[in-house]
């Protein structure tokens, strides 16, 4: 896969990492000329900015006099939590609130941060997507266990009739072991791609067709955000419901398989 290089990163790696590299001893060739690939420079990036961000806001928040910048974040955080209360439950919303807030905020800038001149979305390498949806893979698996015990979560995978058990559960574990995947092939297919465009589009028609697409991308960027965090909430939910003999409704146990169904197509 061809992707566009980043200034910004090489800039970085040349005057900084590459120079820390060779003090500690590391050999850079050909194959691996600089210190970091583009995207862990960008990541960097991110976390650091993110870092910045909050340690800037800390000091200024206010419950008499908040600001915009703590109106907007509220709002954000309190949207976030009212969609965590309608698909994991009001009861698990401050357990799982750290995860899936910083999966959306560490997505979102991410996914915008390849509008800025001489910079690339770490999104658009599959090796940043692929990360977020092993953690996620990790974290909701870790929450079935910890919340069932290992023989109550293992029968969550085989349904509620017995009979069908061995084929429910070979289709559960091929279902589950394919969640990382499309997690991140579908992050990662959509911002390349949106890239990909853009960078197309400007060598063609600066400033003019590109600019309609990035207000597309833009958009294109949330949703693939919000979808991402969605589906995590999805199967945070499979993970810690009641199983099917524990008195659960039926309309409890359709929502989640329901809202990934929803989303998948996206």
């Amino acid at each position: 896969m061809i992707q566009e290089p980043s200034e910004v990163a090489y800039l970085l790696n040349v005057y900084l990492f590459d120079r820390i590299a060779r003090a500690l001893g590391l050999t850079l060739n050909a194959q691996h000329p600089h210190a970091f690939p583009d995207h862990i420079v960008m990541i960097l990036l991110v976390a650091l900015g993110l870092i910045a961000f909050s340690a800037w806001l800390r000091p200024r928040l206010s419950v008499d006099n908040p600001s915009n910048v703590q109106h907007l974040v509220e709002v954000a955080f309190e949207a976030v939590q009212g969609l965590m209360k309608d698909v994991v439950g009001a009861k698990h919303v401050a357990r799982f609130t750290p995860l899936i807030g910083a999966l959306a905020i560490y997505i979102l800038v991410c996914n915008f941060l390849g509008f800025i001149p001489w910079f690339m979305s770490p999104t658009s390498n599959l090796n940043v997507t692929a990360s977020c949806a092993i953690c996620v893979f990790i974290y909701y698996n870790y929450q079935g266990f910890r919340k069932h015990g290992f023989l109550g979560y293992m029968k969550h995978f085989a349904g509620p009739v017995w009979y069908l058990a061995p084929m429910l559960f070979g289709v559960e574990l091929v279902s589950h072991l394919a969640r990382p995947f499309s997690l991140s092939v579908r992050l990662f297919g959509n911002i390349f791609a949106e890239e990909l465009l853009i960078g197309s589009l400007n060598g063609l028609f600066p400033f003019l067709a590109s600019t309609v697409i990035m207000f597309l991308a833009c958009l294109l960027g949330t949703i693939q955000s919000f979808i991402f965090i969605l589906l995590t909430m999805v199967y945070l939910a499979g993970a810690v419901e009641e199983g099917h003999d524990e008195g659960h409704a039926e309309g409890r146990d359709k929502g989640p398989n329901h809202a990934e169904t929803q989303v998948a197509a996206a």
